[in-house]
């Protein structure tokens, strides 16, 4: 059980987690019946809870660190002096009996944290390390408090440090886990606490190096970190736990009232997520997939909801798209050569400059003479731009988007591709592309022009829809 930023915000928030826990252990404790499914497998008897930080407390520590950098320590303290007060204001609204014992592990984490972050400013210096160092114990604090609040409730809790089990490499700020010696881990320091009774409790997005080095995920990984453990443990289902009803048809910012939508697959859910689905980290479907673990999102403010379910099979909707995501801020990079033509080993030169400067392309589209691709990455754009000039024409048009139109149906109806171009001959499109799976049409189009487009694609598929139902 993943709860978000939203889900831990408050005093109340936290009261709304400790009552949906206490749902699931009695859902667990009355479920004897054989035709419904247990929540979790015999190897895991009680609910893991993973938590991020109280929700904005990492982008408060980043801005501590910039301050830092900047030489301004005593600033710098004086945001820390208020992280610490938000901290023991919601620690001690939600423990009583161990409010001493969680008070005092507060206050010595940000007492350490105040003596690193003005080593930081006297050397105007963060390195990734360091910031991983500071932004990390934002999960560290929240999980202890939330695993205090448990135990103060009746519920037997144990917290457990996420940096003893989530073994990654040294990428600090992008760390990727080791998941031999994870799951190694989890086996070792998780599955007692929860054969035991006990509910353990961790932060999610933190993890440490086989040495020890504290490293993170990047941002949103709490949700990867609760997928890693759910697939170590081997459970039957990893519930996302945030502020939202599940997965929506379109991304509420753009498109007024969009639907839920009951059951995806893994691979509309990870297109979805890569394309700008925010309720999900892209990278949170790659462990359930392989151990084929149904993913269910759920809204913490109305846990009656039935959420959105994530299998490998998916239920395609009805003819219909399943949903669109959209994706803001995105670069297009057009690279021309008339050396391309006949020329092979042209593309193997072209990647290879976007793996030295480590930015993802998110699509790319080709001719004869020249390639096309995006980025939202583009704290190196200008150094790719100069190496790929050493044997190509480059020009880059910021100020981009990207809608990925997603669904299973797109792989048998070919007229579902028709009408999505067709919902668009008002707007000019720059992109158009169509990968081998066939679960995904995407178009790169100016940003001006993102919340036309997608309303008109968001009626054509699913307004007309509802409709048609109706009448």
């Amino acid at each position: 059980m993943k709860f978000g930023g939203t889900s831990v915000a408050d005093p109340d928030a936290v009261t709304r987690l400790i009552g949906i826990v206490r749902r699931q252990l009695a859902t667990q404790v009355s479920d004897t019946s054989q035709t419904r499914v247990r929540l979790v497998s015999d190897t895991c008897q009680t609910p893991v809870v993973v938590v991020s930080a109280l929700s904005g407390v990492t982008d408060a520590m980043i801005d501590v660190t910039r301050l830092a950098e900047e030489g301004d320590g005593e600033q710098a303290a004086i945001a820390l002096r208020a992280l610490r007060e938000r901290h023991v204001s919601v620690a001690s609204a939600v423990t009583r009996q161990s409010r001493d014992t969680v008070l005092a592990a507060v206050r010595a984490e940000f007492e350490e944290l105040t003596g690193l972050v003005h080593a930081l400013a006297v050397l105007r210096e963060v390195s990734p390390r360091s910031l991983d160092a500071v932004i990390a114990t934002g999960e560290v604090l929240s999980s202890r408090i939330v695993a205090a609040a448990l135990a103060d409730q009746g519920i037997p809790s144990a917290w457990v440090d996420a940096r003893r089990v989530l073994v990654t490499d040294a990428e600090h700020t992008v760390a990727s886990p080791e998941m031999i010696a994870t799951c190694e881990r989890t086996r070792e320091l998780i599955a007692p606490v929860t054969k035991s009774g006990q509910v353990a409790v961790l932060g999610g997005f933190i993890g440490a190096t086989a040495s020890g080095v504290t490293t993170t995920l990047g941002r949103g990984g709490s949700d990867y970190s609760a997928s890693i453990v759910g697939a170590c443990l081997g459970v039957s289902e990893i519930q996302i736990w945030t502020d939202v009803d599940g997965m929506l048809t379109a991304d509420p910012r753009v498109v007024p009232l969009p639907r839920l939508v009951p059951q995806l697959s893994f691979a509309e859910a990870s297109e979805l997520a890569y394309f700008g689905a925010k309720v999900l980290h892209p990278s949170t479907i790659l462990p359930a997939v392989g151990k084929n673990i149904p993913v269910r999102i759920l809204n913490s403010h109305r846990p009656e909801s039935p959420g959105t379910v994530i299998t490998a099979d998916g239920h395609p909707a009805n003819g219909q798209l399943t949903a669109i995501a959209c994706k803001r801020n995105v670069t297009v990079i057009d690279i021309t050569s008339t050396r391309m033509l006949m020329a092979h080993g042209f593309l193997r030169r072209l990647f290879e400059v976007f793996e030295r400067f480590k930015t993802a392309v998110d699509v790319v589209t080709t001719s004869e003479v020249s390639v096309s691709v995006t980025v939202d990455d583009t704290r190196r754009l200008d150094a790719i731009i100069d190496n790929l000039r050493n044997f190509a024409e480059v020009s880059s048009e910021p100020e981009m988007a990207i809608i990925s139109a997603v669904g299973e149906n797109l792989r048998s109806d070919p007229t579902l591709f028709g009408r999505a171009v067709t919902s668009l001959q008002r707007i000019p499109l720059r992109l158009v592309s169509q990968a081998a799976g066939r679960r995904n049409i995407t178009f790169v189009l100016r940003d001006a022009d993102l919340p036309s487009a997608m309303g008109q694609l968001h009626e054509t598929f699913f307004e007309q829809r509802a409709i048609t139902k109706t009448r």
